[in-house]
């Protein structure tokens, strides 16, 4: 059909700036997996959705934030061994960012994911560090709290993000908080 933009089966074609079906899976399948893998691991204590992804706001090309608070932080910058295990694709770049320490992976379909690791003082709530301030009230979303401080620390940010702006076919916490007061927003 000359002229024509629509799709086969009367379906509208994606925008440059909408995100296809296949893309909202793939980053449903890789926060399921890493919020999976977090939850069988003893130290690690929170895992955050952060950005864009998380606020409800993504692009066709937005990368997925990942935040994994951890007692031993250490651990996994000297063992690439959960790099592998999460199989996240090509790692293309590690850097510290203060207490975090980025990871930045790159999919077979292009689909960056980009997971911060960071001890669990990062949460502190008293007083509230500025840079974990904004990251918080840019978008959070809790996927693992087993004892509750992401939720606590969602709270004393006084959220500028509500839940409400998060797509629905991305997971909810998996233990702690979830189901409480800093996720179950309408």
């Amino acid at each position: 059909m000359t002229g024509s933009s629509a799709a086969p089966d009367g379906e509208q074609p994606a925008g440059p700036a909408e995100v296809s079906v296949e893309r909202r899976d793939e980053v449903r399948a890789v926060v399921e997996r890493v919020t999976g893998w977090a939850a069988g691991r003893e130290d690690i204590g929170g895992v955050l959705l952060v950005g864009s992804w998380a606020r409800g706001a993504a692009r066709a090309h937005s990368d997925v934030d990942l935040l994994l608070l951890t007692t031993e932080p250490g651990r996994y910058a000297d063992d690439e061994a959960w790099v592998r295990e999460l199989a996240l694709g090509e790692v293309i770049r590690n850097r510290a960012w203060g207490p975090v320490t980025e990871w930045r992976h790159r999919t077979a379909s292009g689909l960056e994911v980009e997971v911060g690791i960071g001890p669990v003082g990062w949460a502190r709530t008293d007083p509230v560090d500025d840079g974990t301030r904004r990251v918080v009230t840019d978008g959070v979303r809790l996927l693992h709290d087993p004892l509750g401080f992401l939720g606590a620390l969602v709270e004393a940010c006084g959220r500028s993000a509500q839940a409400s702006s998060v797509p629905a076919s991305l997971p909810k916490s998996r233990s702690g908080s979830g189901g409480g007061p800093a996720t179950s927003r309408p």
